[in-house]
């Protein structure tokens, strides 16, 4: 068996174009456009290339977008009396957080000052709960942009054994929630789980978001089953490389999704659908 591989930039690519139609469409009507706001606290590598691709796909869709780097040391009030002045802004309709913060902001007295109608990244308590409640709004966009790849790829879901390996509030927590509404019996594994091999054996969906290079061994895998690899790991010979075996893997798997290529891409596509969700349901004049 050699699985088909889920194409996260292919998808990607339709989202942004359908976006920038109606963009395009908005203006013609004499709307305002999207605008994003993204927070970059420090100088961290992975986070400022990050954010750079945001500004491009934002560019590339006609969205309005600005961005704020503090250095490491700022306060948290500094950062809290910005978020207050764009919560405020009618021209933006969301507000980005780029993560990790240093050590002396509290992340989530951060995110919860967000207006929940901004929070674009779907992690206000407030979307958190309305997912868990069955009353989806802003959704957390990489668990978002894996349920997309699931419906382009016709891939029914209800009555799956799904397997979530991690368990952090961006990822591994609202995928939970997004696995149950999309009608799977869903398991979560985390760092005190005993005998994981054996909950991944049983996965007909797998899931892994842990962060370590070639974690997750493809022998493990059930034959047949659907793999999304989240991780995005840097090798010392430069290579990225997921937290799934991809070579053993994809013998097993009926699909699999590729690092790099795969939910990338769609976490940044389902950023750029959230603001301009928040743009026509919230924010519209």
């Amino acid at each position: 068996m050699s699985a088909i591989i889920i194409d996260g930039n292919k998808i990607a690519k339709k989202i942004q174009l359908n976006i920038l139609r109606k963009v395009n469409k908005r203006k013609k009507d004499g709307k305002k456009i999207p605008g994003l706001a993204m927070i970059l606290v420090g100088t961290n590598t992975p986070s400022q290339i990050y954010v750079d691709k945001k500004k491009i796909a934002c560019k590339n869709v006609g969205f309005f977008s600005e961005c704020w780097n503090f250095p490491k040391n700022v306060n948290e009030k500094e950062i809290l009396n910005l978020i207050s002045k764009l919560n405020e802004n009618k021209n933006i309709d969301g507000i980005l957080i780029q993560l990790p913060l240093p050590q002396q902001i509290n992340p989530m007295k951060i995110l919860s000052s967000i207006n929940p109608d901004k929070d674009v990244d779907g992690f206000h308590p407030y979307n958190t709960g309305s997912l868990c409640q069955r009353s989806p709004k802003l959704r957390a966009c990489t668990p978002k942009g894996i349920i997309t790849m699931l419906k382009y790829n016709k891939i029914k879901t209800h009555g799956l054994h799904a397997v979530m390996v991690g368990a952090s509030n961006i990822v591994g927590r609202p995928m939970s929630l997004e696995l149950l509404l999309a009608g799977c019996t869903t398991t979560v594994t985390h760092r005190f789980t005993k005998n994981l091999k054996n909950h991944v054996k049983n996965a007909d969906l797998l899931i892994v978001a842990v962060g370590k290079a070639n974690f997750l061994k493809g022998h493990w895998i059930k034959y047949g089953s659907i793999v999304i690899d989240v991780g995005i790991n840097r090798l010392k010979n430069g290579k990225i490389v997921g937290d799934v075996d991809f070579e053993n893997a994809s013998s097993r798997a009926s699909y699999i999704t590729p690092v790099p290529g795969g939910v990338g891409p769609m976490t940044v596509a389902t950023l750029l659908q959230n603001t301009l969700e928040a743009c026509e349901k919230y924010h519209d004049f």
